[in-house]
């Protein structure tokens, strides 16, 4: 179904146009009939069931690269970084497809099927010894001051491709899931206000379903890789990917899909080039600009009354008429051609989009955070204790799952309990506002790199007591590290994924959505860069022969001090956000214009009032 983008009625037809949902024959959805949590639930059944798969492998993927590829420490963390980035920048590619072309229902099958051939050539390669170099202990050569043969030409060439397939897969599919389930509910006011607080329900849900795949595959299918071999393991999440895109394909009859709508970033590009182009226009008043945004309901940003940016001003430029009699329709009376004349509308969207990018960047450093607890960390619980009985050992990687018990348990009480409490007190629907929520985590997690710190400290002191033949600590003293990252993980993943979908207009809902994913990418690319330049720089500075992170055993790095740096990093990431959460509650004005309906508005303007609530009693 192709949408016109133009100014005046044309225009106004994208915006209603854009809010239509068809079946999966094409043909117009029934309200009783498609849609609502009976939909989303085939979508919730994909989400575990992908995340089950795909962090199965991510999570224990340094101890493959590590023991069975035999990749120095650090370069085999920055391979997990590099491979678990990549999934989420491609993110941006899975739901710019979504939005111009495919249509989510139909770039999740597509790419699930790519995602599950890349966990199939891993069981392969695992499987067969000639795909990999010949055994050799990692830990035992080091110590002996030898070295293991590193994975090279084919058979590193047949790993990475299979890593890079499971990347592509994944990251194509994650903003899809949400935006597709998302999609599930109205989003407009009118008689269905109740949908507002259904939707913000579904993130919830969204983020238990994400628990509950975490745990599985941090529990039962890691324990199957320790104890049967990665072979096994990457069979296995095989397998669960199958079981969720037959959760995907089983919902087909319910689902609302909103058609793809041409390329997404033309109706950005036509806004810039206007701009450009009238750069010698005067800038219209914000009086003048509320005055032209008459849109049909659902035409902004979420329905109701339209978001109007106050920055940004020389975009304005682009929706005002030509005032020196030019005209680049050509022939046509006088009327000007999309390029040169854009609705209000499409201006904003612009301006909302330049906004957002603040909020976006102060999230990195978070994601950098949980690049070390994949990474470092699991290493860290390696060179622990892991004993939990006499017979049974906790593979380190499991450790992960203590959040997601938690977060379990925590996920329905913070809906059941916490929303409806916060909601008597704010006024606001979904009891505190995204932007509010973001900064809850955002504070909260330096306090898990300040308990990583402590821990690794304390072990590696424990460790090299007594001429070195001191005592191994039990691997559950790196569990609050764990622990208070999940719950801050509740706030700015959930928080981030609703302030990012809420933003955009009927038919960018996925790309906004990969937007979330692509700062996790920038988080763990940013993690690889730190690795490399805390080893560059300590090693200059002479804190070690190689650096803090250089050698392969950790009684010999300072991986404490590396965890210090990054609960400081955090800490002004911290502070860094309140100055922007600030300073986009200001950008935002919230007006009401003719020809628009109020309902399902108010929970909007109250959201955007509340934002700067975060700043510690402002």
């Amino acid at each position: 179904m192709d949408v016109e983008s133009r100014q005046g009625p044309k225009g106004d037809s994208m915006a209603a146009a854009s809010e239509v949902s068809v079946d999966w024959r094409g043909r117009p959805c029934s309200p009783h009939k498609h849609g609502g949590m009976k939909a989303a639930v085939f979508v919730l059944g994909i989400q575990a069931f992908e995340m089950m798969a795909i962090a199965a492998v991510g999570n224990n993927l340094i101890t493959y690269v590590f023991n069975e590829m035999h990749f120095p420490l650090s370069k085999s963390a920055n391979i997990v970084t590099n491979f678990i980035g990549t999934v989420f920048l491609l993110s941006l590619l899975g739901g710019f497809l979504s939005d111009s072309y495919l249509g989510s229902f139909w770039t999740m099958l597509i790419f699930g099927f790519v995602e599950l051939s890349g966990f199939i050539l891993l069981a392969v390669q695992a499987h067969l010894p000639q795909l990999r170099p010949p055994a050799c202990d990692m830990m035992a050569a080091a110590a002996a001051g030898g070295s293991c043969e590193e994975a090279g030409g084919v058979k590193a060439g047949i790993f990475f491709a299979a890593l890079y397939l499971v990347a592509l897969g994944s990251g194509c599919l994650k903003p899809n899931i949400i935006a597709h389930g998302a999609d599930q509910f109205q989003r407009g006011g009118g008689d269905d206000g109740g949908d507002g607080k259904r939707l913000s329900s579904y993130f919830n849900a969204a983020y238990f379903s994400f628990c509950v795949g975490e745990l599985v595959a941090l529990t039962v299918l890691v324990w199957v890789q320790t104890r049967s071999g990665m072979d096994v393991g990457f069979g296995v999440s095989a397998a669960a990917m199958a079981a969720g895109l037959v959760s995907l394909v089983a919902g087909v009859v319910f689902y609302r899909n909103k058609p793809p709508q041409g390329s997404i970033f033309t109706p950005i590009a036509k806004v810039f080039v206007a701009a450009v182009t009238k750069r010698k226009q005067v800038c219209p008043s914000s009086s003048t600009a509320a005055s032209q945004a008459v849109i049909p309901a659902g035409g902004g940003t979420h329905g109701g009354p339209v978001r109007r940016i106050n920055k940004f001003r020389f975009l304005d430029k682009a929706c005002v008429k030509a005032q020196d009699g030019r005209r680049g329709g050509g022939g046509d009376g006088g009327k000007e051609s999309a390029w040169r004349l854009c609705t209000p509308a499409e201006v904003e969207q612009v301006k909302v989009l330049l906004c957002v990018v603040p909020i976006f960047a102060c999230t990195i450093v978070f994601n950098t955070i949980l690049a070390q607890l994949q990474t470092f960390s699991v290493q860290q619980g390696s060179a622990m204790d892991t004993r939990l009985a006499a017979s049974f050992h906790v593979p380190p990687a499991s450790l992960q799952a203590i959040p997601y018990l938690v977060l379990i348990a925590l996920v329905p009480a913070y809906e059941a309990g916490f929303v409806p409490a916060m909601r008597r007190a704010t006024g606001v629907d979904t009891g505190i506002t995204p932007l509010q929520r973001i900064g809850v985590g955002l504070f909260a997690v330096t306090f898990s790199m300040v308990a990583a710190a402590l821990v690794e400290a304390h072990r590696r002191r424990a460790a090299l007591a007594g001429d070195g033949g001191g005592r191994l600590l039990s691997i559950f003293w790196i569990a609050p590290q764990f622990l208070v990252f999940g719950m801050s993980e509740m706030f700015t993943a959930v928080g981030l994924i609703e302030f990012f979908y809420k933003q955009s207009l009927a038919g960018m809902q996925a790309f906004l959505t990969s937007m979330t994913y692509c700062s996790y990418s920038f988080g763990f690319y940013l993690s690889s860069v730190l690795v490399s330049l805390v080893n560059k720089v300590t090693s200059s500075n002479g804190a070690g022969a190689g650096g803090w992170l250089s050698d392969n055993g950790l009684n010999k790095d300072r991986l404490d001090l590396f965890y210090w740096l990054l609960a400081a990093l955090s800490l002004l990431n911290f502070f860094n956000y309140l100055f922007w959460s600030r300073w986009y509650s200001k950008s935002v004005e919230t007006v009401q214009v003719a020809g628009v309906g109020g309902g399902g508005g108010g929970g909007e303007q109250q959201e955007e009032k509340g934002v700067s609530e975060i700043n510690m009693g402002h």
